[in-house]
């Protein structure tokens, strides 16, 4: 599918990690300007006119605001978000710790709150994009032994329908994109292959992204 994302600044959090790479090459190659931020640093990866790359912990409400002022002052605001930090982690319901709970929502949903949040107060008035990336039992039904993950990604779900329900008619759109396993061209089983969600993701970041508005794309059978 061919994108256009010409003179387009997209944040994209999460973006040295495996999905972030291939998401950063897509969005590259569509013509956008990216703005990488992630809590690691990635010394192999070097900044040029249309790469801009930030360390933050998205789980922390001054370190995002702080990136995100740099990314404003460095690249211009925001015309897009796609936020695809997360963790996965499964156990038995009852063997889950209140630590590991909060662990999950903290890297799933709270660092998709707060850098929408932060990215919305910089697009009031001109517009943009939010995508967060779900899941298969986030939009559908809970797996066993996936409690904190099926409730995080669920909060995805309901984050992004509420934005987009608040914030549409300024011209903020916000949309998901739900895979189940993601294949990075090694893996057996069934799933959804990288290049597929980058480009979804990069479909959403585009003009053509505000007829999605409030919906979470399925990327599975």
């Amino acid at each position: 599918m061919a994108i256009d994302l010409t003179g387009k600044t997209v944040v994209l959090t999460g973006a040295f990690g495996r999905l972030g790479r291939v998401l950063t090459r897509r969005l590259l190659n569509d013509g956008a300007t990216v703005a990488g931020l992630d809590a690691r640093s990635a010394d192999s990866i070097e900044n040029s006119d249309r790469l801009h790359l930030f360390k933050a912990d998205l789980g922390d409400e001054d370190a995002v605001k702080e990136a995100l002022d740099q990314i404003a002052e460095q690249t211009g605001s925001p015309d897009a978000l796609v936020h695809t930090v997360g963790m996965w982690n499964g156990q038995p319901f009852a063997e889950t710790a209140l630590d590991d709970w909060e662990t999950m929502m903290r890297v799933n949903l709270t660092s998709a709150f707060l850098c929408f949040r932060e990215a919305v107060r910089r697009m009031e008035g001109r517009g943009g994009r939010l995508v967060g990336i779900a899941s298969k039992q986030g939009l559908e039904r809970g797996v066993a032994e996936q409690a904190a993950y099926s409730a995080s990604k669920a909060g995805i779900v309901r984050l992004v329908e509420a934005i987009a329900a608040e914030y549409g008619d300024q011209g903020i759109t916000a949309a998901g994109v739900a895979p189940s396993m993601i294949l990075f061209g090694s893996e057996d089983g069934d799933g959804v292959s990288a290049e597929r969600i980058a480009e979804l993701c990069a479909m959403l970041c585009s003009d053509e992204g505000v007829k999605h508005n409030g919906e979470v794309l399925r990327a599975y059978e």
